[in-house]
């Protein structure tokens, strides 16, 4: 995927992993909320927890998004079946942002990405903004790769793209 793709995705999915490690090396893998804009991505956690700690000792993050779409066939046999598909991996340093108005902006953002907009709530007012952690991931490096669904004359029956041509099933024993 090119990079104005890669940004699209994740300007509209809704949940990604964030991979942490903790000080004494454990791995930890959190589905999340998040934000992307100006290039960063924005999450937010409670005050404390293994992601707020691991991030304290080492404030480094892999993330995955993705999304699936169909299972279709390619081929005559059941492994030649195949998936359409989003995904996007970026390694981040991560920074925790402790600024009031960068929260507000964070929060703003989350809510028009997430929220119905029909409610009818107070806009723009978060009492417990002082009970989180706001997490500002700066991209280091990111790839993207899709498949997208083949039209219906490029699936199996109409077009054989089998990966294993001239196998030959075992007999199935009769009922």
């Amino acid at each position: 995927m090119g990079r104005a793709d890669i940004d699209h995705f994740l300007e509209r999915t809704a949940v990604a992993h964030f991979a942490s490690v903790s000080a004494n090396g454990d791995p930890y893998v959190v589905p999340n909320l998040f934000i992307y804009a100006d290039g960063k991505i924005f999450l937010h956690t409670s005050l404390a927890g293994h992601f707020r700690s691991n991030i304290e000792a080492r404030p480094r993050v892999c993330f995955e998004a993705s999304e699936m779409g169909s299972v279709f066939p390619y081929g005559e046999f059941e492994c030649d079946s195949s998936v359409s598909y989003l995904s996007v991996v970026g390694f981040c340093a991560v920074h925790i942002e402790d600024d009031q108005a960068e929260k507000i902006k964070f929060f703003n953002r989350l809510m028009s990405k997430y929220s119905d907009p029909k409610l009818d709530r107070p806009k723009g007012f978060y009492p417990r903004l002082d009970h989180i952690t706001l997490y500002a991931l700066a991209i280091e490096e990111i790839t993207g790769k899709h498949q997208a669904l083949p039209m219906v004359s490029e699936q199996w029956p109409a077009k054989n793209r089998t990966m294993s041509p001239g196998a030959v099933p075992p007999k199935q024993p009769k009922e």
